[in-house]
């Protein structure tokens, strides 16, 4: 028997990851506070794994068999939580592991390794399919951060398959009576995971440390601020989100609204709406010039609610309508 299992310094490890990422500043508060609440589980879990196969302790077990359940969901949420679809997600799908948790507890534990194995699957598709969409949907992210955690996505959702792959073996071998076995293979576990708690204290360390980035922190020249909305607009095409606003925009820059909104106004003469608007007419007159795509597809892809409010910011920068634009001679285009 295991004089200090290697369990139990996965939860020191783990302890202290949840502690560093508590306090990060990921631009959005419910994400510290998920990323953490996951270490935490993998902390308790690890704690009760220990206890149960090194001390023989085991009145903990409808708990440490209960806490994986939400292991995905809080992985998942915390970079959800930094998307525009986050707002009611976080009730929904912990209300649904605690769900399975006390069905589980009242009906039996029979279908417990299938519903984790099930779980693990499907958080990191979950977790897959916000990265496909690339870190200018993090639009709650810290400017300088959401690159950083576009590619602890691929890490995350490779580390809830690992645990798929680690728990039916593990379940396995206790199906088939291999209890030893099992025990080995929970040992190699613990050094996968301490090495991945390693990995997460120094990245926690580093960030917890970090400070926003000081262009967009704190610019002293509202030329130089409005400068840098225009260069990450362009590079993000963030304007294209029909849900843009100027709070989701200062967020992403790190600085006050009334910042933003006053550099806007000084360098440009025009509010947040008129400037955003600038650059989907500039990407609608480049669409009109470089495709045959309908009028009302090219607004809607442009950012543009209404088909209404195009035509008329359109004609009102062009001087004619979409479709006069779009039969007009290259050289009478108008403004770009």
């Amino acid at each position: 028997m295991m004089v200090f299992p290697l369990p139990i310094l996965t939860f020191l490890l783990a302890t202290v990851a949840g502690a560093l990422l508590w306090r990060v500043d990921f631009g959005q508060p419910r994400a510290r506070h998920l990323f953490a609440g996951f270490f935490g589980i993998v902390a308790v879990g690890a704690l009760l794994v220990g206890l149960r196969f090194g001390y023989g302790i085991h009145a903990l077990i409808p708990l440490q068999r209960a806490l994986p359940l939400f292991g995905g969901p809080l992985l998942y949420l915390g970079f959800a939580s930094l998307t525009p679809a986050a707002k009611h997600q976080i009730p929904l799908h912990l209300g649904f592991a605690a769900g399975l948790a006390i069905a589980m507890q009242t009906f039996g534990w029979s279908l417990l390794d299938g519903t984790i194995a099930a779980s693990y699957a499907c958080y990191s598709a979950a977790i897959l399919w916000l990265w496909r969409k690339g870190p200018n949907h993090l639009i709650h992210a810290r400017l300088e951060l959401a690159p950083s955690l576009h590619r602890w996505m691929l890490w995350a959702a490779g580390f809830l398959i690992a645990m798929l792959l680690i728990d039916t073996t593990i379940a396995v071998s206790f199906a088939l009576r291999r209890n030893e076995e099992a025990v080995q293979i929970i040992s190699y576990g613990s050094v996968g995971l301490i090495a991945l708690m390693i990995a997460a204290i120094v990245t926690a360390g580093s960030l917890a440390q970090a400070r926003p980035a000081p262009q967009a922190a704190s610019p002293s020249d509202e030329n130089q601020l409005e400068q840098a909305a225009h260069d990450f607009l362009i590079e993000s095409q963030l304007y294209l989100d029909t849900g843009l606003t100027i709070e989701r925009l200062a967020k992403r820059l790190h600085v006050p609204m009334r910042n933003l909104s006053a550099a806007i106004n000084q360098s440009k003469g025009m509010n947040i709406s008129q400037y955003v608007n600038g650059f989907r007419l500039d990407h609608a007159a480049k669409l009109l010039r470089e495709s045959q795509t309908s009028v009302t597809d090219i607004a809607t892809q442009s950012g543009f609610l209404t088909r209404s409010n195009f035509y008329r910011e359109f004609q009102r920068r062009y001087g004619k309508s979409p479709a006069a634009y779009r039969q007009a001679p290259p050289d009478t285009h108008g403004p770009t």
